[in-house]
């Protein structure tokens, strides 16, 4: 959602009340992270308002990041950048949608919308290349695509596992903040973007392959 924490809030604050809600009408729960909320009752619509508008935070957010990258370009460049196209998509939300003839709520945790036409971005890691696609309308799929290379590592494996030395031989060749705190972020803790489009070649179709010239990370 948000590295300020804003969905992660919202997410902690419903789950207390789904289990709250579950506890009330007896049912029986293998675990307590499984609660939920039941559509048509005014606190499964509270949450749903409050998820779209942290839905709706994240997307400005990241439209205000590309203002400002196109702004520092043109200012670098010393002439106005022109854009022939802008992809914005979401990854790790929820969506009503119809698949298989019925109405859904469908969650893409770890993915992005990949339906017939939908312009998507995959990318790799810090230091490794990244996508942009258009979906495949895969039906089995549920219109659905990897949102990147994923974690190989955990964030504390990947700190106990590698060294500075290690990501900064990683990153040759691209230019970034020089951070330790970004062992976690190593390319090497993350799985092989190549296996995970080839993984993917039957949900969306490669338009154009990104190669890392310039990594911005906040500590």
């Amino acid at each position: 959602m948000s590295r300020s924490g804003e969905g992660n809030k919202i997410a902690m604050h419903h789950i207390l009340v789904a289990q709250k809600q579950c506890a009330q009408r007896f049912i029986e729960l293998p675990d307590p992270d499984l609660a939920y909320l039941v559509e048509g009752d005014p606190e499964f619509w509270h949450y749903i308002r409050e998820l779209r508008w942290a839905q709706r935070f994240a997307l400005l957010n990241r439209e205000e990041m590309m203002d400002r990258v196109a702004a520092c370009f043109e200012e670098w460049v010393g002439e106005t950048v022109v854009e022939s196209e802008r992809i914005n998509c979401h990854h790790n939300y929820t969506e009503q949608e119809q698949h298989f003839g019925k109405d859904v709520w469908l969650s893409r945790k770890g993915a992005i919308d990949a339906s017939l036409g939908k312009p998507g971005l995959i990318p790799g890691s810090m230091g490794t290349r990244s996508y942009v696609v258009a979906g495949l309308g895969n039906r089995l799929a549920l219109n659905s695509s990897p949102h990147g290379a994923g974690r190989e590592y955990g964030r504390r494996h990947a700190q106990r596992t590698f060294t500075y030395e290690q990501l900064v031989e990683s990153m040759e060749g691209i230019e970034w903040s020089g951070s330790k705190e970004f062992i976690d972020e190593i390319p090497n803790a993350y799985k092989d973007i190549d296996v995970v489009m080839n993984d993917a070649k039957d949900l969306v179709e490669v338009r154009h392959t990104l190669r890392q010239i310039v990594n911005v990370k906040g500590d």
